[in-house]
C-alpha cells in the first residue's frame, strides 16, 4: 500500500520534522480509511520505538486522534507456555521475542475490541525482570489510531533454502538441525502474516546495520544495573533475533522507513510514496 505525496529527504539532527511527517502520514491514512487505523511501527531492538510512539500518541491526541499505544512485547506466551515449547518444539523457545512466541489469538482479540466504539478493553502486559506476565491495564475506547510496536511487526517468512546455513554461532550450535528457525519461520507464514496483514500503515526504524544493536540493546541493559546481562548473555540473546533483523534491514517492508545513525537520530525525512 502506498500513501499519497511526494518524496522528501534530507539530514536532520533531531526528530522534530520526522515526528511531524510521520504524524500526517497517520492522519492522512486515517482521513482515507474514514475509520480507526491500525498503525505498525518496526525496528530492531533499541532502536527507540516505545520513545516513538509516546511521542507519536501525544501529537495524534494533540491533533484530535484519540490513540491506543500497544507493545508486542505484551503479548508474549507466559513462562510457563514458553518452557512448554522448549520442551516439545525446541530448547530456543524458551526465550521470547522470536515469531511463535507471542499470544496473537489474545492479540487479536484486543485489536477487534480497540478498533470499534465499544466497553474497557483489558490489556495485558510484560514483566521483563520476572520474564513473565505482568498486571493488565485497562483502555477505553474509541480510538482514532492503535499503534502497535514490535521489532518484527511486517516481516515476512524467507524461503527454506535461506534458511540452510546458519545466521551465527546460536544456529550452528544451539540448531544446527534447523528445527528452531523453521518454526519460527513457519509462524512467521501463518498467523504472523495475517496480523501484518490487517496494518492500514507501517513504519519502520532502520538501524545503519545489525552490528549496532547489540550496543543499543547494551544500553538498555545499563539501565537494569544489577539485572543486567553480562556482554556474552547479551550476544547470546540478540542473536536470537539477527535472521530476521537482517532480512527486515535489507528489505524493509513499510510504507515509512526512517533511516537511522548509530545515535538513533533520523537521517531522512520519511519517504511518502
Amino acid at each position: 500500500m502506498g500513501i499519497t505525496g511526494e518524496h522528501q529527504s534530507g539530514a536532520y539532527a533531531d526528530w522534530s520534522a520526522a515526528d511531524t511527517a510521520l504524524v500526517d502520514a497517520i492522519a492522512d491514512r486515517h482521513h482515507q480509511a474514514g475509520h480507526a487505523i491500525l498503525v505498525g511501527i518496526a525496528g530492531a531492538q533499541g532502536s527507540g520505538k516505545s520513545t516513538l510512539v509516546r511521542r507519536l500518541a501525544e501529537q495524534l491526541e494533540g491533533r484530535g486522534l484519540p490513540t491506543a499505544a500497544l507493545s508486542l512485547d505484551d503479548f508474549y506466551l507466559t513462562k510457563a507456555e514458553r518452557e512448554g515449547l522448549a520442551q516439545s518444539v525446541h530448547p530456543l523457545c524458551v526465550t521470547r521475542g522470536v515469531p511463535g512466541t507471542h499470544d496473537l489469538r489474545l492479540l487479536e482479540t484486543a485489536l477487534d475490541a480497540l478498533l470499534v466504539d465499544g466497553p474497557t478493553v483489558t490489556l495485558p502486559s510484560f514483566d521483563k525482570a520476572s520474564d513473565d506476565r505482568g498486571a493488565p491495564r485497562s483502555v477505553t475506547p474509541p480510538f482514532a489510531v492503535v499503534l502497535l510496536e514490535g521489532w518484527c511487526i511486517g516481516a515476512r517468512p524467507q524461503d527454506a533454502d535461506a534458511l540452510v546455513e546458519p545466521a551465527n554461532a546460536l544456529e550452528r550450535d544451539e540448531d544446527p538441525d534447523g528445527i528452531w528457525r523453521l518454526w519460527a519461520n513457519d509462524h512467521l507464514a501463518g498467523g504472523y502474516a495475517a496480523l501484518f496483514a490487517r496494518l492500514d500503515l507501517r513504519i519502520f526504524l532502520k538501524a545503519p546495520d545489525f552490528a549496532v544493536v547489540e550496543t543499543w540493546r547494551g544500553e538498555q541493559e545499563a539501565a537494569l544495573a544489577d539485572r543486567a546481562m553480562d556482554r556474552a548473555s547479551l550476544g547470546r540473546f540478540v542473536a536470537h533475533y539477527q535472521r530476521i533483523s537482517c532480512a527486515m534491514l535489507a528489505q524493509p517492508q513499510a510504507e515509512l522507513v526512517v533511516a537511522l545513525d548509530a545515535q538513533r537520530n533520523p537521517q531522512v525525512l520519511p519517504a511518502r510514496r
